[in-house]
């Protein structure tokens, strides 16, 4: 009885202490938040302001090169090669131990024979040539709009590209961060952080139609950058496209042209929508490959209203024909 007394009572002395040890803190605390009141704050707390981040320049200085060059064949390893030999090799454009992201088009839960999103043979193909130029890593990413898993997949994009030796990464929701776009419409806007991070990025759009502006092509791929309500956008998608084309200037764009969806995109579906082309455009001019591509899908770029502004806005020329070009077969 005694020994449980005495435990009792050693309970209370130490839940006494306990509380004046917390009632010590809290007077602290007061004493610190009154200072920095009396210091002149409208509020005792202060937190850092959001960070704003901006897209690093990729872009490479322009060479006597062309800068649009199309390759037709049927191996598309030996075209991509080509193409970009011709521009000046891959060292021209990655440097040994440098960052690259490489951004095909992978929005939809598709098969590769539908169309709807970049051929992995072409991914595999560019992965592969930047391989050469000994980058401290090789990345492929981006937003899909249906269930990324799933898009990367059943593409084919997660395997050609792992095997060929990037690595594919799928962003989660913590994986974006406000960026100043510096647009007529796009502001601040949240931005998958692989392309804040990157040093090099190559974009490898395909060709096919759009319901609302006509095609989806070099320029409108760069909506999978961006995270938040993007559909928001195509209230206006001409001016977001022409945008979005002024705040990410890529290395390299090569336009996977080997088969396009000629009708009902960009989420397509049906065979009957998907054409041979066997072609590779490669350049730095996207309005031009723009340009050219929508020639293969028989519209007028000319015609296009985000074409014009991106024109207007020194991004490129509408005539592809007076960008500086080769045309050739491998």
């Amino acid at each position: 009885m005694t020994s449980n007394l005495r435990k009792t009572e050693k309970d209370l002395l130490d839940r006494r202490q306990f509380m004046k040890r917390a009632a010590g803190l809290c007077a602290g605390a007061a004493g610190a938040a009154g200072i920095t009141w009396i210091a002149g704050s409208d509020d005792p707390v202060r937190y850092a302001p959001e960070r704003i981040y901006t897209l690093p320049a990729f872009s490479v200085e322009e060479t006597i090169h062309p800068r649009l060059v199309i390759v037709h064949g049927a191996d598309p390893v030996k075209m991509v090669k080509a193409a970009v030999d011709r521009m000046g090799g891959i060292a021209r454009f990655i440097k040994p131990g440098e960052r690259v992201v490489i951004k095909p088009n992978v929005a939809w839960d598709r098969l590769p024979e539908q169309a709807a999103n970049t051929s992995p043979t072409v991914v595999a193909a560019v992965v592969q040539l930047v391989m050469e130029a000994r980058p401290s890593g090789i990345m492929v990413t981006d937003v899909s709009l249906n269930d990324p898993l799933r898009c990367f997949d059943r593409s084919g994009i997660r395997l050609a590209a792992e095997l060929a030796g990037a690595r594919v990464w799928i962003p989660s929701q913590g994986d974006f961060k406000p960026t100043d776009m510096k647009g007529e419409l796009l502001n601040v806007w949240p931005v998958s952080r692989a392309f804040l991070e990157a040093d090099r990025v190559i974009n490898i759009p395909m060709v096919k139609h759009h319901s609302l502006c006509g095609s989806s092509l070099a320029q409108k791929n760069w909506y999978g950058i961006l995270g938040g309500r993007r559909n928001q956008l195509h209230q206006n998608i001409h001016t977001s496209i022409a945008d979005l084309a002024i705040a990410v200037r890529p290395t390299l764009t090569i336009m996977d042209a080997t088969r396009a969806l000629m009708n009902n995109g960009p989420t397509g579906g049906s065979l009957n929508d998907v054409k041979v082309f066997d072609t590779i455009v490669a350049g730095t001019d996207e309005v031009a490959i723009d340009a050219y591509s929508m020639g293969l899908l028989g519209a007028d770029p000319a015609a296009v209203e985000f074409m014009k502004m991106s024109q207007k806005r020194g991004l490129g020329v509408i005539d592809w024909r007076s960008a500086g070009f080769v045309d050739f077969y491998v």
